[in-house]
């Protein structure tokens, strides 16, 4: 098996990952992803896709992930992942559909007007 690049974005997040055969290992930006994600609920964030298809131990995955938070990146890679497995195995679809991890999350930061203090939030309205 050759190895399966995907990307996957969340807000202005954009992870691309680069699935191969291997032993389990997660690395994102050139370090552990149990080091960069500390919370475990983003370390199962980014397994996710892994644990559902019973994959844990089955794939290496290289992770660049740049912009966006910390919540937003390992949704993002979750996006890749899921997408990966997809590519691999198609019968994978019916476990990872149901559960969401193939619909890409479209909300986005609403843009600031000008003549507004923020997005929707008006300057003070002084009658007299």
């Amino acid at each position: 098996m050759d190895i399966v690049h995907k990307i996957g974005r969340r807000k202005t997040a954009v992870a691309r990952i680069y699935l191969s055969e291997g032993s389990g290992n997660i690395t994102v930006n050139k370090k552990d992803y149990k080091n960069y994600f500390t919370t475990g609920t983003l370390q199962y964030k980014v397994q996710q896709p892994l644990m559902l298809t019973e994959n844990l131990e089955s794939y290496d995955i290289k992770v660049n992930v740049y912009g966006g938070g910390v919540t937003g990146q390992a949704e993002a890679i979750r996006l890749a992942i899921t997408r990966a497995l997809v590519a691999i195995n198609e019968e994978h679809r019916l476990v990872l559909k149901p559960e969401g991890l193939l619909t890409r999350d479209p909300r986005m930061v609403e843009r600031k007007k000008f003549g507004q203090k923020k997005a929707r939030k008006k300057f003070q309205f002084s009658k007299r």
